[in-house]
């Protein structure tokens, strides 16, 4: 399971025939029951395989984190906020100031059981199986936010598949930098809520 050729094999299947498959016109239950094996054995690998431990670094870097992340923030959420009062201002916070308690609800689901999954997925698993099959730092983020994108192709939406790319940038740098996942899915949580709370939720399957 350790050979490059059985790597390179798992990570087309995994990062790229299973996402674009998603986007095909199939019965959902199936997708299900792929995206829940799959998910299996990612987790089974990681334990097993690479000898991971889920637990928190003791030795984390917070007041630093916290300064890259909500300057990362505030940048995006001026952008963010400039788009949605152009292009469509009717829903500028609309689900926050409306429906209250959905937000706070769909921010909690969204965090625990969409975010970390995704970044034991992306992040976790990808940086620790395939580093050694890139010659550079720079192409292993390139290519991780190549497929973080990709894993959202089945919204069908460009801009989706724009903005997960810098995110899939954005989170690989945080998960290079840190080797925390927990720290990633914090970031990630931030700016997908955002997205959420300022109205650009709707195409990310957020319900509005």
């Amino acid at each position: 399971m350790n050979s490059k050729l059985y790597k390179a094999s798992e990570f087309f299947i995994i990062f790229i025939l299973l996402p674009v498959s998603f986007a095909l016109p199939y019965t959902v239950y199936i997708k299900l029951a792929l995206g829940v094996t799959g998910f299996a054995y990612i987790i089974y690998v990681l334990l097993k395989i690479e000898n991971q431990k889920f637990k928190i670094n003791k030795h984390i870097n917070w007041p630093k984190f916290w300064q890259a992340t909500l300057l990362k923030f505030l940048i995006i959420a001026i952008i963010t906020s400039v788009y949605v009062l152009l292009t469509n201002q009717q829903v500028l916070f609309k689900v926050v100031l409306h429906k209250p308690k959905i937000w706070l609800f769909i921010l909690f689901v969204y965090s625990l059981f969409s975010v970390y999954p995704q970044e034991l997925l992306y992040r976790t698993f990808f940086f620790t199986r395939y580093t050694k099959l890139f010659k550079s730092t720079k192409l292993l983020i390139f290519i991780n936010a190549i497929v973080f994108s990709l894993g959202h192709i089945f919204f069908k939406n460009i801009l989706v598949m724009v903005l997960t790319a810098i995110g899939g940038v954005l989170f690989a740098l945080t998960y290079t930098k840190t080797k925390s996942t927990l720290l990633v899915s914090v970031e990630h949580a931030i700016y997908g809520c955002w997205l959420f709370t300022v109205g650009m939720g709707a195409m990310l399957g957020f319900p509005s």
